[in-house]
């Protein structure tokens, strides 16, 4: 694998800037005024965009990513801070640094903010899950737009419903693009005992990285209220999400109902 680091003129460099043995700076196209560490924080997200380090698997050391970059390790430590913040790489003291995985028991639940009102999430246990449609259809208007593809183009629609202590909690309704989903059925969804993400980052390549959120209350109509074994006047959290993989990219639209009565929604705000 040819791991020899990017270079642009020299120009580019801030003031800044540092400078390897040869004297000549290091840089990706991010413009003239990103602080070093954030240019090679940009050049780490490319190296797991394209695939370099698989999710579990270690990324280089410091010392060798140093080396790489032509920078001081202090430097590309403070690019791994970020992205061990970011939830996109694991620190293991004594071990090294590896590429966070969705199996990871604390990831696994990063995109989840319904908490019960007594406990937490490890001593509720994992949720029950059954998948009531998977199938493929013609993108309509606002999922296309949501994706980011063509009006029309096929996705894989997934509708599921979780349950905490056999109590139906969320409705969820999927919407994933249909070409990097290829082969997913609702055999293999159900087959599969690990988070959904999971799944989508070992079998099918995908890693969402980061989410948007939209929440707003209604109440459910007849087949929600069938689903979720509830009345028509029972409030609901509509919880609308856009995951996105590295670079930006939406992979999911993912519509949830959420029952409150015996749960809350937590956000933790920086």
């Amino acid at each position: 694998m040819n791991t020899a680091s990017p270079s642009i003129s020299e120009s580019t460099a801030p003031a800044s800037a540092e400078t390897g043995s040869g004297g000549s700076a290091v840089f990706n196209s991010t413009p003239a005024f990103s602080p070093l560490y954030q240019q090679i924080k940009v050049l780490i997200l490319q190296s797991l965009q394209a695939g370099e380090w698989k999710p579990s698997a270690a990324i280089p050391s410091e010392m060798d990513l140093a080396a790489r970059f032509k920078v001081s390790q202090g430097t590309v430590r403070k690019a791994i801070d970020e992205l061990a913040a970011e939830n996109l790489l694991v620190r293991r003291q004594g071990k090294g640094t590896f590429v966070a995985t969705h199996a990871e028991q604390q990831v696994q639940y990063r995109f989840l903010r319904l908490f019960p009102d007594s406990g937490d999430l490890q001593s509720e246990g994992p949720a029950q899950r059954q998948i009531i449609d998977c199938k493929r259809v013609r993108a309509p208007a606002d999922i296309a737009r949501a994706l980011a593809i063509r009006l029309g183009e096929s996705v894989l629609q997934v509708r599921r419903v979780l349950s905490f202590a056999a109590t139906p909690t969320i409705l969820e309704d999927l919407w994933l693009p249909g070409a990097p989903f290829k082969g997913l059925t609702a055999e293999r969804l159900r087959a599969y005992h690990g988070p959904m993400y999971a799944l989508f980052e070992t079998e099918f390549g995908v890693r969402m990285v980061r989410a948007e959120e939209k929440i707003r209350a209604l109440l459910p109509d007849a087949e929600q209220c069938a689903l979720l074994a509830i009345n028509s006047q029972t409030p609901l959290l509509s919880v609308e999400r856009t995951a996105f993989t590295y670079n930006d990219a939406p992979m999911e639209l993912r519509r949830g109902l959420y029952r409150t009565d015996t749960h809350y929604y937590r956000n933790a705000l920086n």
